[in-house]
């Protein structure tokens, strides 16, 4: 065979291999597996480009579970403040959760009993869930503290949602379990330990001061913010109406009129005299200089109106009985600052802006904070010494050994159906707007403290 048709045959035979490996190379398995899989790839791109919005955010949310060890986090909160011999003294557990332990396992044991939210359950798969201790702490550092809630995941192990939960059901029940008790209007007993101590300041009938406070609102709508900024506050803010006492008791709370209100406007709004109208509030009986009274008095600043249910000081003092009465007014009416100050101070929350949406969750926490602030003062004011002067203390506690909440019955009739007393529902109002009386009462003070505190 010649050399020409050697290199024919040679040529021919690796053509024929090369055909055979490139049909072997595209039937391989494994290579159209290979390309499925990009061609899935792609398609899994193309759908995701196709939900993208105008902004360039995907759509998808693709969650990752995070193992985040609440039981180790249930034992370490017990460790560190519930247990026989804990981590940190009860001096660390007041400052930190604003009150002592054992009124706080008080709430946390009501809690359990009032909602299954606040018991240890256990999920689809036996695992337990967050210790009644873990979730009214996370509840109480977001009012203490004031700070947000995914703050709390590194310390306590709870996500943010579940956090925000935890509050807004904390603050609900604590309004539901306790409200009653202490939000309650004066009672007899009340009023009269409050006509004891106003005697001992030299106001007799004064039931306590009144004021007003704003609370920023940061996430307030965009359509609201007209009706909820003032002037000299400059941001949107929802206004408290308060009534304290000696002592830092919130005796009365209206919250939730727009910021841009004044005084006058939220006292137009407010219950504040609603059980002196019906004739269920307790009857105050005094006499000053030698003329005697039938209604008491709140101590206010210059805005409020000259009613004979108020007590204001004189702007302008020109004689020395002026000017002491103006100091012993303005002393005693700066209870209901201190109130708010220590409200404030006690929680945090209230201080800063609140971010929530609902006004209904806004006002749970208000008076959540109302109510929790005071339990306090109840559960320590065995431990208050009131000093008004050199000479004088007043302890609260002194004539309160046989104390009892007795509550003061409505008047029947003025639930519903017609009010058949309704002439003296306007006289019961004339008398509270009576100018004339305010104005006697007004020299009669003044007389009385002269004479009972010149020699200071």
């Amino acid at each position: 065979m010649s050399t020409s048709q050697l290199q024919n045959s040679d040529s021919s035979s690796s053509e024929c291999d090369l055909e055979k490996l490139m049909w072997e190379f595209t039937n391989d398995p494994l290579e159209a597996e290979i390309e499925a899989e990009l061609e899935a790839e792609n398609e899994a791109e193309i759908e995701a480009e196709a939900e993208m919005d105008l902004f360039g955010n995907s759509h998808q949310f693709h969650r990752r579970y995070i193992d985040r060890n609440r039981e180790d986090a249930n034992r370490r909160l017990e460790a560190d403040y519930f247990c026989n011999n804990p981590v940190y003294t009860d001096t660390q557990f007041r400052r930190r959760y604003r009150m002592r332990r054992h009124l706080f396992e008080h709430i946390v044991y009501t809690l359990g009993e009032w909602s299954p939210y606040f018991r240890q359950r256990k999920d689809a798969f036996g695992k337990l869930g967050f210790s009644p201790l873990l979730k009214c702490t996370a509840a109480m550092r977001m009012l203490v503290y004031g700070s947000p809630a995914d703050l709390l995941d590194e310390g306590l192990r709870i996500v943010e949602t579940t956090t925000i939960e935890c509050l807004t059901e904390f603050v609900r029940g604590i309004r539901e379990n306790f409200g009653k008790e202490y939000l309650r209007r004066p009672n007899e007993e009340d009023t009269r330990r409050l006509l004891r101590v106003g005697a001992v300041r030299g106001f007799p009938g004064m039931l306590g001061s009144l004021d007003c406070m704003h609370w920023h609102w940061e996430n307030c709508p965009v359509a609201w913010k007209g009706q909820y900024t003032r002037g000299d506050y400059k941001v949107p803010t929802i206004m408290l109406e308060a009534v304290a006492s000696h002592d830092l008791w919130i005796w009365h709370a209206f919250f939730g009129v727009p910021g841009s209100n004044n005084d006058l406007n939220v006292l137009n709004q407010s219950p504040l005299f609603t059980t002196t109208l019906q004739g269920s509030a307790p009857k105050v009986l005094f006499t000053v200089n030698g003329n005697q009274y039938n209604m008491g008095y709140y101590l206010a600043n210059g805005i409020y109106p000259e009613w004979a249910s108020f007590v204001k000081t004189i702007s302008l003092p020109y004689s020395e009985k002026h000017k002491l009465f103006a100091k012993k007014q303005e002393a005693a009416r700066k209870d209901v600052e201190r109130a708010f100050g220590v409200l404030q101070a006690r929680f945090a929350i209230l201080r800063g802006p609140v971010r929530f949406w609902k006004q209904e969750t806004l006002a749970d926490i208000m008076y959540a904070c109302i109510i929790l602030h005071n339990m306090i003062v109840e559960d320590e004011r065995d431990s208050y010494v009131v000093r008004f002067n050199d000479t004088e203390e007043y302890n609260v506690r002194d004539e309160d050994e046989h104390y009892e909440q007795g509550r003061s019955q409505p008047l029947a009739g003025f639930n519903h159906g017609p009010i058949h007393e309704f002439s003296r529902v306007l006289q019961a109002n004339d008398a509270i707007h009576d100018r004339e009386k305010h104005h006697q009462l007004k020299a009669d003070l003044v007389e009385h403290i002269w004479q009972g505190f010149r020699g200071e």
